[in-house]
């Protein structure tokens, strides 16, 4: 957050000794509009929806298995042999151990497949946007173009600047 921070600040330095020499033009998009009105965001989103949804299903199943297991454990150990104690006891712990790696597998922080696989299908979407973004403001002559809902946060925008709209116009007539 600092180095956006950081970032932005240095930009803005630039920019306001650019604007001395030529006249400065920003823009600004929403990208949580595009996101949430473009078909191709939409169908990505439900397909990623889909797959996390399918995997805490197995997860939810897993972990009911595993309870009724502890549970049943937990009726009978008292009249077990000590050898079919320990295979259960071993048995509980290998449920358990599946349980952590699979839910570290499919939703573990930036390695779990949930997070490859959420790159992999926005990928494509996020290409489309980004071209939009650059052909609107190149037709705008604008030097830079800002996220409002991104890390660098705008505290005053005046709206004759949101290009939000017209990116979606150029998203939904084709880049061409």
């Amino acid at each position: 957050m600092k180095k956006t921070l950081l970032t932005f600040l240095a930009i803005i330095a630039s920019v306001t000794f650019l604007s001395a020499q030529t006249p400065l033009k920003l823009g600004y998009v929403d990208s949580q509009v595009i996101l949430t009105q473009l078909p191709e965001a939409i169908k990505a989103q439900g397909d990623l929806d889909a797959l996390t949804q399918r995997w805490s299903n197995q997860l939810d199943s897993m972990t009911a298995v595993y309870q009724q297991g502890l549970g049943d454990y937990q009726k009978q150990a008292n009249n077990m042999p000590d050898d079919k104690k320990l295979a259960a006891q071993q048995d509980l712990i290998k449920k358990e151990q599946d349980i952590v790696e699979f839910r570290r597998l499919k939703f573990g922080q930036q390695t779990g497949e949930i997070y490859l696989k959420q790159e992999e299908i926005f990928n494509p979407v996020k290409e489309k946007i980004y071209k939009a973004i650059e052909d609107v403001a190149k037709e705008e002559g604008m030097l830079f173009v800002f996220d409002k809902s991104g890390d660098i946060i705008l505290l005053y925008a005046d709206s004759a600047f949101d290009i939000t709209y017209k990116v979606m116009d150029k998203l939904k007539r084709g880049n061409k």
